[in-house]
């Protein structure tokens, strides 16, 4: 049988306050039970149910950049010392600015396999609306 928390300890553990956990109580969101001085008690297992994370996949390298897209560059524009490189990764086509350096440095060509990785600090997601 699993051990009880107090509210606060429980509050404390998952990162919000007592009146959050009192909230989620009475919408459904969190199951309690009452000690013999009617005091809400939490489980260890809904603790453990509120703090958990999905497992991340692993990226394979020592790099942090987890989102990996391996393609065929598709064209490259260079102009000054900027560089526009398309890269058709499956049904995705991803466009880089990089220096021509760079392009020069890895033998950038339409043809060539390469893989785009995004570390990025701002992603935007839109919905599509319709059928």
């Amino acid at each position: 049988m699993s051990k009880d928390l107090s509210l606060g300890d429980a509050a404390t553990a998952i990162g919000v306050s007592v009146d959050t956990l009192r909230r989620w109580d009475r919408a459904g969101k969190l199951r309690t039970h009452r000690d013999e001085r009617n005091r809400r008690t939490v489980p260890v297992t809904e603790v453990k149910r509120l703090t958990s994370r999905p497992t991340r996949h692993r990226t394979g390298t020592s790099s942090s950049a987890r989102n990996r897209f391996a393609g065929v560059v598709r064209s490259v524009e260079v102009g000054g010392v900027m560089a526009l490189v398309e890269l058709q990764a499956g049904p995705f086509l991803v466009t880089a600015a990089i220096t021509r350096d760079s392009v020069e440095e890895l033998g950038l060509k339409p043809g060539v396999q390469a893989t785009a990785r995004v570390k990025a600090t701002s992603v935007m997601i839109e919905t599509t609306k319709g059928t």
